[in-house]
């Protein structure tokens, strides 16, 4: 795809979806973290179903590293993986304290050094908290629709990412993965894409065939 075919692809996505933001809920950053890292294999509905329990149970992030690991896999239990997530939500924790003054980290390098933290959940981070837009979460819904358009033959989530930030300008970066995120739950759906009222099928090579 043309560069200029993406600009275009991004603003009629734009007009499609005006609402689209990030659909997990928090009120710091490093809530963030943790709803971030309990999204893994697990839907944003889910996950805002889960926090709020979760948050006012642990208010701070000494709590978090202090909670009973068992309470804490009974509270976060619907998410999925619950052993693992809690494993890495208290070691993430201990690690904010201990290596960042109790700061959440604002760089990929730092973020990713974080116990549960790739650089897909740092991208996340990195926009949503501190409004930097240097790479583009891809999940599984950026996957499918980069791969069904012809925006990357790639699998790997990384290689995805690199293939999308030669393509789309600098400007367009911060609103690509909200814009695939709900272009992916309402209309190019995993099972059977509604190709048909697809606001940019004209685009989209899959549909082309």
């Amino acid at each position: 795809m043309k560069k200029s075919e993406a600009k275009q692809l991004v603003e009629i996505l734009k007009k499609t979806y005006p609402d689209a933001t990030c659909s997990l809920d928090f009120n710091t950053p490093f809530e963030l973290v943790i709803a971030v890292m309990l999204s893994a294999q697990c839907t944003d509905e889910r996950v805002n179903k889960t926090t709020p329990e979760l948050f006012n149970r642990c208010k701070t992030i000494q709590d978090f590293a202090d909670i009973d690991i068992k309470e804490l896999e009974d509270i976060i239990h619907p998410c999925g993986f619950y052993k693992n997530k809690a494993k890495n939500i208290k070691l993430c924790a201990k690690q904010v304290l201990e290596n960042f003054g109790g700061v959440v980290p604002h760089t990929m390098e730092e973020l990713t050094s974080l116990a549960g933290v790739g650089r897909k959940s740092a991208n996340v981070i990195m926009l949503e908290v501190f409004g930097i837009a240097q790479g583009i979460a891809v999940d599984t819904h950026a996957k499918r629709i980069s791969n069904l358009v012809g925006l990357s033959n790639k699998k790997e989530p990384e290689k995805i990412e690199q293939d999308l930030l030669k393509i789309f300008p600098k400007d367009c970066l911060k609103d690509i993965n909200h814009l695939f995120v709900w272009h992916g739950r309402n209309t190019c759906v995993a099972r059977k894409p509604k190709c048909d009222i697809c606001s940019i099928n004209h685009l989209c090579k899959y549909y082309k065939k």
